[in-house]
């Protein structure tokens, strides 16, 4: 498959200048070390040079990309399977099934994506064999560092050949890499000379009393309107009394936070992919490394500790060709020392309607890939049974043991109705809205 034939599939007209850098350069045989700012699009960077030197007829595991976050792995492994190669790909990650993911090892696959931690209890149970990989991407490098896996991507990368090609990728820059990555003569590749302070990012600040800073915060919600938007907070906690005030206000909305069972997280973003929900309340761990689509408004309600993570934060927003807000929420006698001088108020005077709610609503189903069933099944039961037209049915994704589809909101009542004891491929399903 050409470049321009995976362009079309994943709906890009064409590479950017950091993304035709490192095919270039990695190509070339080289080691790389890429800095780039978040949603400047490195996942793809290492995937297309990546994919071209896979091989057809090598037995085993050819590639290994080490992720921080279970939600980075699984959207690497999206995008990798939007590409539709003939390679196959598994991703592993504490809070997956462990017998699930040892069971789809054992036919070992070209590439595996995974935390370090996962992928170290994998290779030290001999789940599957290191000595054909030569092709290693650290994505994120930086944040794995943070969160404690160098011992984890130590044991792991000492058992890998000593001819593999090597991606390293960070968010920041490195003053240091550690010894046991092993880099040989790495190109350096920095696109952070901005600082992520794009001309395309426009930043507000709005200020508060602590009693007036939630009806502030609906205030603007109301002015954005139906616009997606993410509300970052400095703690769990925050993020749940931020959501339980948005409840009281009967406004559709969700919330990440490393506190949540993965389930709940996954379903979480997957709402906000397919436009059932566009509100997210959540701390930094949403900052970076998490697969939801262009964030037109950036909320800071709690300012970050650090330059870094505002910078992070920001990342969310005014990517690539668009453009996008940034609000911050301060007290009047409040210092950050990195903000720039004199900024624009935002003016919140404006009395703004309620946001609509979506237009979408998501549905779950009790089955899934490993029940032999596929979009085409599900859409198939939808126009079938119901009176929905292809039209009434939005984004659907199809996991393991479970399946997601957005439905207009109008007709969710109707099609609740219209499937009940339904059947798909023999396996009665049943079919709920996803809380």
């Amino acid at each position: 498959m050409n470049l321009p034939q995976i362009l079309s599939k994943l709906k890009i007209e064409q590479l950017n200048t950091m993304q035709l850098k490192v095919m270039e350069v990695f190509n070339a045989g080289n080691d790389v070390c890429l800095l780039s700012p978040t949603g400047s699009g490195k996942t793809l960077a290492f995937l297309l040079p990546l994919i071209k030197q896979l091989q057809h007829g090598v037995s085993g595991v050819q590639a290994l990309i080490l992720v921080p976050t279970r939600e980075l792995a699984l959207q690497i492994e999206t995008v990798f399977k939007q590409i539709t190669t003939d390679f196959k790909i598994n991703s592993c990650y504490g809070g997956h099934a462990y017998k699930t993911e040892r069971n789809n090892l054992s036919q070992a696959p070209a590439v595996i994506v995974g935390t370090p931690g996962r992928v170290a209890d994998h290779l030290s149970s001999g789940n599957f064999k290191a000595f054909n990989i030569r092709l290693l991407v650290l994505d994120e490098f930086d944040k794995s560092l943070e969160y404690g896996f160098a011992g984890d991507m130590s044991y792991i990368l000492a058992r890998l050949p000593e001819n593999k090609q090597s991606i390293l990728t960070s968010a920041t820059g490195i003053d240091h890499v550690p010894d046991f990555v092993k880099l040989s003569d790495p190109k350096e590749l920095n696109f952070l000379e901005d600082k992520g302070t794009s001309s395309k990012l426009r930043q507000k600040i709005i200020f508060h009393h602590e009693a007036d800073k939630n009806e502030k915060l609906f205030k603007l919600l109301c002015k954005i309107g139906n616009q997606t938007a993410i509300i970052f907070c400095n703690y769990r906690d925050e993020v749940n009394a931020v959501s339980d005030y948005l409840i009281d206000k009967d406004l559709v909305h969700d919330i990440f936070h490393g506190g949540m069972e993965q389930y709940e997280r996954e379903r979480a973003l997957l709402k906000v992919r397919n436009g059932s929900n566009q509100i997210l309340i959540t701390t930094d761990l949403a900052s970076r490394g998490i697969d939801i689509p262009e964030i037109r408004h950036v909320i800071h309600y709690q300012m970050p500790k650090t330059e870094e993570a505002f910078i992070h934060r920001n990342g969310r927003t005014a990517r690539m060709q668009s453009d996008g807000d940034a609000y911050l929420f301060l007290t009047a006698d409040e210092q950050i020392d990195y903000l720039k001088p004199n900024m624009e108020q935002e003016n919140l005077d404006a009395n703004s309607k309620r946001p609509k709610d979506p237009c979408w609503k998501t549905l779950h189903i009790n089955a899934g890939k490993k029940n032999k069933i596929n979009k085409i099944d599900i859409v198939g039961l939808l126009i079938n049974k119901t009176e929905l037209n292809k039209d009434d049915i939005g984004l659907i994704e199809v996991k393991d043991y479970d399946a997601y589809v957005a439905v207009k909101r109008n007709k969710v009542d109707a099609v609740l109705r219209s499937v009940t004891d339904e059947k798909i491929k023999q396996k009665k399903i049943r079919i709920e809205p996803a809380i």
